[in-house]
């Protein structure tokens, strides 16, 4: 081999070496991105957290979470589209919660932690449930425009109370690129004046937005404590019929305060100024 072979081979050699670690990397930061699969067998779904950075959880429809009052000021928890928006405030051990199908699908049941994160703490993948073949609930097979509206305008007459109370929720409180698209669902005018809802004087009420899905309605309405006292918020002293009713918090803290308002969801048979 000649001196000009030799430096050529070195040459070769030594960009290989370079190579190899780049694509090492490109494939580790690829595996990184990809979902932690978890077949649903009834057996408890392990989700732990890190403070303050947001995981997803994904499920095969949409669903809806049942937290404990314990967890409420310790997770934000948001569900759109069949995917669970998870993001720990505090460090907290392990603990049971519930998410729901809202479809034909099963109970879910998931063991939900949160630990600080640290300099060291890395990404924690989106976790991405299935379900066994014998639990997939039927598929849509509608193949024309008439059979999809059908579909469509039926699945927003089912919607469930819950979830109702839920999409009002996020119309208000989520972030933009975070706001559902729930066909079927459609916004109806409100008369932003107070009203008396409140039994005894002490709360202010304003309805301030309100949806119609199939024969339900849910309307949104702020509720702001006029009183120099905390008042507890009791769905029993509400005026008008009402298929349920959510507050978004059950506790005001005096006027003037940051936490002197909150919100009410309203779900009933007719129209608001009709159910009141």
């Amino acid at each position: 081999m000649n001196s000009r072979d030799f430096f050529a081979s070195l040459s070769l050699i030594a960009l290989l070496g370079l190579c190899f670690p780049l694509l090492s990397f490109a494939q580790v930061d690829a595996a990184s991105n990809v979902p932690e699969r978890v077949v649903w067998n009834k057996a408890s779904i392990a989700i732990p957290l890190v403070v303050g950075e947001e995981r997803q959880v994904h499920f095969p429809d949409s669903v809806s979470i049942g937290l404990p009052q314990s967890l409420t000021p310790l997770l934000r928890s948001q569900s759109i589209n069949g995917t669970l928006y998870l993001l720990a405030r505090q460090a907290f051990e392990s603990t049971r919660v519930m998410v729901r199908s809202e479809t034909d699908g099963p109970i879910y049941v998931l063991d939900i932690s949160a630990t600080p994160g640290g300099v060291d703490s890395g990404s924690l993948p989106d976790v991405q449930v299935l379900l066994q073949a014998s639990q997939k609930p039927p598929q849509d097979l509608s193949q024309d425009t008439g059979a999809d509206q059908w579909t469509s305008d039926k699945r927003s007459q089912s919607l469930g109370y819950a979830a109702l109370t839920r999409y009002a929720a996020q119309q208000l409180y989520a972030p933009t690129r975070l706001i559902p698209q729930q066909p079927g669902v459609v916004a109806i005018p409100m008369n932003p004046e107070p009203v008396d809802l409140v039994v005894g004087g002490k709360i202010e009420a304003v309805p301030v937005a309100a949806w119609k899905a199939g024969l339900r309605y849910v309307t949104a309405v702020k509720l702001i404590n006029r009183t120099q006292s905390p008042v507890v918020l009791d769905p029993r002293e509400l005026r008008g019929s009402w298929l349920a009713a959510t507050f978004q918090h059950n506790r005001l803290l005096p006027a003037g305060s940051e936490a002197d308002t909150t919100a009410v969801y309203l779900v009933s048979d007719r129209r608001f100024d009709a159910a009141f």
